[in-house]
C-alpha cells in the first residue's frame, strides 16, 4: 500500500504558520522563503534570488541572509513566509525510499533510469515511427536522450519539425513526465487516433525529456527531495539563462556562481544548452531552420509564456508587429486549451539568456514556455506535487501540444 503523503493545502498550512511565527527583525534562515508584493520584478530579477511563482503581483521566493539584507537595504518589504529546510524536512516522509528513487509516496515519478528504460521500449514497441538517440552529454555524462517520431523515421523528410524540451530545472519533474507523456501518446496512439496519426504522418516530431539529468538526479538523492534548481557544474548553472540570445544583457541573470540565476561563464558554458543548441542548429537545411515550433515545459504557475523575456516591449529587435501578434495569438490559443494564464515572458519578470528568445532569435521558432501545475502553491512544494497528479496535468496539455503541431505547418509571418 503506497503511503499517503501530506497534501498542498497541509504545507501551506505550514507555511502560514511560519509566517506568523517568523518575525521580519528575526535572523533570516540560510534558505528562507519570502513574499514580495508587486512592482518589484526588476530589482528582484537583479538580485538573482530563486523566484518560486507570482501570483496577482506577489512574488514568492527563496533568499539567502546576504539577499534578504540587499533587497531590505532597496526598500522592498520581504514578508517571511517559511524555511526551505524546514519545509523540506516536513515535505519529505520519515521512510526514506530506496536511493537514487523518488521519495516514498512519489514513485509515480521516473528516475533517469526508469526514463531510459520507457524511452527504449518506446522505440523497441515502436520502431516503424520511433527512433532514439541524444544530442550530447550532460556534465556528468549522462545522455541527453532525443526521441524522433516520424511515419518513416528513418528518413529526413521535407516536413514541418516540432522539439519539446523538459526539465531544464533539476526540481521540475512533473515536466519530465509530460515529455514522457507526448512520446507514449504519439507512439501508442499511432494508428488508432487520427488526430495522433495525421501529426505523425505529417510531421517530425522531437522529444528531449530531460535537459538536466544531473540536476534532477541530485534533487532526489537519498530518496529525499533537495530544493535544486540549477546543474551540477561548479555550484551549478541556470540551464534557462545560459542560452546565447542577449544573455546576460538586462538584469535578467546573476553572474554571481552562488545564484539560483546564476547564467554561466559565457552562453552555453553549461554542455546540456551547448548540446541542445547545437542539435537545433543542425537542424538547418539548405539555409532554412526545419524546427518551426517548440515549448520547453516548466513548473509551476499556469502559464504560457511567449518571447521576449530580456525587454518588456512588446516587439523586440527582429521581430515584427505582425510577428508580435502571432507569438501571441497562438499563444493565448494554447492557453484556452490546457486553462493556462498567457503572457509575454517579460511580463512575469525580466530573464536573459533563455531558451525562447534564443529560440526566436536566432532561429525565428515559434518557442513558448509552459509553466505547469500548480497555478500557485506555498513556497517550494509547488514543485512537488503528488504522483496522481501527473496523468491529469499532462493530459491537460494533449490540445494545446496539437495546436502548435498545426501551426507548426503554417507559413511563417
Amino acid at each position: 500500500m503506497r503511503t499517503t503523503r501530506r497534501t498542498l493545502t497541509a504545507a501551506a498550512g505550514l507555511l502560514l504558520l511560519f509566517a506568523a511565527t517568523v518575525p521580519a527583525s528575526a535572523q533570516p534562515p540560510e534558505r528562507g522563503v519570502y513574499e514580495i508584493s508587486a512592482g518589484a520584478q526588476e530589482r528582484v530579477a537583479r538580485a538573482g534570488v530563486d523566484v518560486l511563482g507570482v501570483r496577482d503581483g506577489t512574488l514568492t521566493v527563496v533568499a539567502s541572509p546576504a539577499e534578504v539584507a540587499s533587497l531590505r537595504a532597496e526598500g522592498l518589504d520581504l514578508r517571511p513566509v517559511g524555511d526551505v529546510d524546514r519545509v523540506l524536512a516536513e515535505r519529505n516522509p520519515d521512510r526514506r525510499a530506496a536511493p537514487g528513487d523518488f521519495p516514498a509516496g512519489d514513485e509515480g515519478y521516473h528516475t533517469y533510469a526508469e526514463v531510459t528504460a520507457e524511452l527504449r521500449q518506446a522505440a523497441q514497441d515502436h520502431g516503424d515511427v520511433t527512433a532514439l538517440s541524444s544530442v550530447g552529454e550532460s556534465f556528468e555524462g549522462r545522455a541527453l536522450h532525443l526521441v524522433k517520431i516520424s511515419d518513416h523515421v528513418e528518413r529526413d523528410e521535407a516536413e514541418p519539425e516540432v522539439l519539446f524540451t523538459c526539465n531544464q530545472h533539476a526540481r521540475e519533474h512533473l515536466t519530465t513526465e509530460m515529455c514522457l507523456h507526448i512520446v507514449q501518446r504519439f507512439t501508442d496512439s499511432y494508428g488508432h487516433d487520427p488526430v495522433v496519426t495525421q501529426f505523425v504522418d505529417s510531421r517530425e516530431i522531437y522529444v528531449i525529456p530531460t535537459v538536466n539529468p544531473d540536476g534532477a538526479e541530485y534533487d532526489i538523492a537519498g530518496g529525499r527531495y533537495q530544493g535544486w534548481r540549477k546543474n551540477r557544474q561548479g555550484e551549478g548553472t541556470d540551464l534557462n539563462r545560459n542560452w546565447g540570445h542577449r544573455w546576460g544583457c538586462c538584469g535578467g541573470s546573476s553572474g554571481h556562481e552562488g545564484s539560483e540565476t546564476y547564467r554561466g561563464t559565457a552562453a552555453f558554458s553549461a554542455p546540456e544548452t551547448k548540446a541542445v543548441a547545437d542539435f537545433v542548429d543542425s537542424r538547418v537545411v539548405g539555409g532554412t531552420q526545419q524546427i518551426t515550433g517548440h515549448i520547453d515545459f516548466h513548473s509551476y504557475s499556469e502559464l504560457v509564456l511567449w518571447p521576449y523575456g530580456h525587454t518588456t516591449d512588446d516587439v523586440g529587435e527582429g521581430m515584427t508587429p505582425d510577428q508580435a501578434q502571432r507569438l501571441r495569438s497562438v499563444g493565448e490559443e494554447m492557453a484556452a486549451a490546457n486553462g493556462y494564464t498567457p503572457q509575454q515572458s517579460s511580463d512575469l519578470y525580466v530573464t536573459d539568456g533563455d531558451i525562447n528568445d534564443w529560440m526566436w532569435g536566432r532561429h525565428r521558432i515559434l518557442s513558448f514556455t509552459f509553466e505547469m501545475y500548480p497555478a500557485d502553491g506555498p513556497g517550494l512544494d509547488g514543485f512537488y506535487p503528488p504522483d496522481e497528479q501527473i496523468r491529469p496535468q499532462t493530459e491537460r496539455n494533449d490540445a494545446a501540444v496539437d495546436i502548435l503541431l498545426r501551426e507548426a505547418g503554417a507559413d511563417r509571418a
